[in-house]
């Protein structure tokens, strides 16, 4: 298998780009690269110029912006199949958050200079990136309000609820959530500190909610948890 092939067949995976024939796909990739990164490497900082998006071929990524007191928030996990950059590679302006890699891994970094003459050839992955774009919006405004509004409580059950809808698959009994996450990044992910994160997970692994196992975490009643966020 050559190396352009292989590119497209990670690339195929990506729901983005899943509906492209292979010849689309192949000149796709014809001038892609691929990058390793290691655990905890920046990819790229928030405010430095870009004009390129990443496509996740393994390990995961942290989407983070800094609070003034110097707070990591994390904005998003993504896992294989997931694209980022998307914004300053359309626009060509300053990168909007910055990225840093959870865990080793492989990224393929697709360039403005040949990106933007395959979206006007191909206007319906134009319109899948801007729903993309669209959807991630909607999650940080929807995690901004749920920081001013929702007690820990809430914004740990609702976090816990959407990650195992991106990324959960069923068991018996409940959901696992498919990312391995530190407690630190959830207390990252809803405003909080690592020991609140412990001191709620503990309470509820007592009450047989959830269970955490080597940073795995399941779901044992997701609709008690969903009791917890209405």
């Amino acid at each position: 298998m050559t190396i352009a092939i292989d590119r497209a067949l990670l690339l195929s995976r990506s729901p983005l780009f899943a509906s492209l024939a292979a010849d689309e796909l192949n000149s796709l990739v014809k001038y892609a690269r691929t990058k390793r990164i290691a655990a905890n490497e920046v990819v790229f900082h928030k405010g430095a110029p870009g004009d390129q998006m990443f496509a996740i071929i393994g390990g995961r990524v942290k989407i983070v912006t800094l609070s003034d007191e110097g707070k990591e928030i994390v904005l998003a996990i993504l896992a294989p199949g997931d694209v980022f950059g998307e914004i300053s590679l359309l626009d060509g302006g300053a990168r909007t958050a910055t990225v840093i890699a959870a865990e080793n891994g492989e990224l393929l970094i697709l360039e403005r200079r040949e990106f933007i003459p395959f979206l006007e050839r191909h206007p319906k992955i134009a319109i899948k990136l801007l729903e993309e774009i669209c959807k991630r919006l909607r999650v940080t405004d929807a995690l901004i309000e749920d920081v001013v509004f929702l007690n820990l409580p809430m914004r740990l059950a609702k976090r816990l609820l959407f990650l195992a809808g991106q990324y959960g698959r069923p068991v018996q009994p409940g959901i696992r959530i498919g990312l391995k996450l530190s407690q630190q990044e959830l207390g990252n992910m809803v405003g909080t500190s690592r020991e609140s994160v412990n001191k709620q997970m503990r309470a509820w692994e007592d009450e047989g909610l959830v269970r955490v196992d080597r940073g795995y975490i399941t779901l044992l009643r997701p609709d008690q948890l969903q009791r917890i966020v209405l």
